[in-house]
Order: C-alpha cells, then sequence, then structure tokens
C-alpha cells in the first residue's frame, strides 16, 4: 500500500488508524481506492479490532477524487469502483470514524460521509463542488437526504459551496466539533471518545450493532446508486457540458457552457 494508506495500530489492535495521501491532496484516485479496500479488508480479519479511524495526511482530509480518472475514457471504470468502495465502507463490520480537518471535497466528502462517525475542526471546509464542473455527486445524492434532509442536500449538490466544520456539526453531520486554534484538541477529543465509549464494548457486540444500525442506509445506498450510476455514465456523459467542464478543470481554463 506505500504511501497511499499508512496503518497504525493503537490500543492494543483494538483501534487501527488509516491515514491516506500523498499529502497535501491526498486524491480519491482508483489506487488509492484499491489500496483502502486492502486496508479495510484488513480490520475486517482482526476480530479484536473495535474501530477504523481514517483521516488525511497533512493538513487536508482529501480534496477529492482523481478529475483525470472522470474524463471520458476513465470515467466508466473509476465511477462503479468508487460507488463500490462507498458501499463497502457503509457495509463495513467495524465502525469507521472520520477525522477531519481542513479541505473534505467531493469525493473525499463523501468517504468521510460513508463513515460511522464524524470529528471534525471548526474551519475544516466541506463540498461537493462538482456541479461547478457540469457533473453532479451519485453517493452524495444518494446519502445526503438522509444525512442532512431534503433542503440542505439541495443546497450542498445544486449550489456546490463549501460548509465548514461547525456547519456539519450544526446540521448533525458531525458528532463532535473542536476548535481548530487549539493545537491537537480533535485528536484529545478523539481519544477521550474511544477510550469512554468503544474500547469497554465488546467487539463481537460492536460489530453486530453495527450491522443493525446501518441496515437502512446499506439497503438504501444499494437501492439508489446503481440508478444514479446509470443516469452519470448513460445520460450526464453524453451532454457537452459534463464533458466540457471536466475537460476545462483538467486544461485548467474556465469552462464554455453550451447548456447542452
Amino acid at each position: 500500500m506505500g504511501e497511499l494508506v499508512k496503518l497504525d495500530e493503537r490500543f492494543d489492535k483494538a483501534v487501527l488508524q488509516l491515514t491516506i495521501g500523498p499529502a497535501p491532496a491526498n486524491i480519491v484516485s482508483a489506487p488509492l481506492m484499491e489500496a483502502l479496500t486492502s486496508a479495510l479488508d484488513e480490520s475486517e480479519k482482526n476480530k479484536n479490532c473495535k474501530l477504523v479511524i481514517l483521516t488525511g495526511e497533512g493538513k487536508h482530509f482529501s480534496y477529492g477524487a482523481s478529475v483525470e480518472e472522470h474524463a471520458p475514457k476513465e470515467v466508466g471504470k473509476m465511477l462503479p469502483n468508487f460507488h463500490k468502495l462507498i458501499g463497502k465502507m457503509i457495509a463495513h463490520p467495524v465502525p469507521i470514524l472520520a477525522r477531519v480537518q481542513g479541505r473534505c471535497l467531493g469525493g473525499g466528502f463523501e468517504v468521510a460521509m460513508a463513515c460511522h462517525f464524524l470529528f471534525t475542526e471548526t474551519t475544516a471546509q466541506f463540498a461537493v463542488p462538482e456541479i461547478k464542473l457540469g457533473v453532479f455527486p451519485p453517493p452524495a445524492c444518494a446519502l445526503l437526504p438522509l444525512k442532512v434532509g431534503d433542503v440542505r442536500a439541495n443546497e450542498m449538490v445544486l449550489t456546490g459551496e463549501n460548509f465548514s466544520g461547525e456547519d456539519l456539526y450544526r446540521l448533525g453531520m458531525a458528532n463532535d466539533c473542536a476548535p481548530s486554534d487549539q493545537m491537537g484538541e480533535i485528536d484529545k477529543r478523539i481519544q477521550l471518545f474511544v477510550e469512554k465509549k468503544i474500547l469497554p464494548k465488546s467487539s463481537s457486540s460492536i460489530r453486530m450493532a453495527t450491522h443493525a444500525s446501518r441496515l437502512f442506509m446499506r439497503e438504501h445506498f444499494q437501492k439508489y446508486i446503481e440508478k444514479l450510476e446509470l443516469l452519470y455514465l448513460k445520460d450526464l456523459m453524453r451532454t457537452q457540458d459534463a464533458n466540457e467542464g471536466i475537460m476545462a478543470f483538467i486544461e485548467k481554463r474556465p469552462a464554455v457552457w453550451k447548456n447542452q
């Protein structure tokens, strides 16, 4: 897995921390998806593991998915694989805690919202900005209405604007929100959460309860992600503006919309 996903066993192997990289962007690329899937498989095999902590290397969680892999020749392979990763995270028997600071955008935000817990710093930036590239985020379209309700989900998907960590906590998407100006505060709160609320529990009972608590979300995601994937690949990618938006980003120029 090299530098893409770094593993760190903590609390006598009861907690596995996964750090995605490389910094500063921690892009959710095809190789990183494969490495993260492998790391999650390892946590599942360890019957003593009670929690997985997922974070980004450096100052940010993730700038998002690889835009280059959204190009017409790549997206047909990339998108289904990304959806499999999100589905795997939602169904993972060991709960996953996203530790977020800095930017958490696009596919990175979708990875974070697939986690069971989310701890963030106040000034962290969350967004699904795909609409600015002429496309839409399928996993977010499936999950955000469950997380924040229809009104806020529409706002996030249709505007692509940023929300702070404080915003996410207020909306009920984050379990805790640590002040960004207090060095190490987010890690102190996560450690306290682990020690007080996770470690005293039975690992087998945690896995059963995780399976039960995620039953609705798993079935909901599987019901809609195939339809959203088809809409993206068969309809959206046939439009001129979707292809223009992706290519404009890759070529580092303003998009020229034709509204078709």
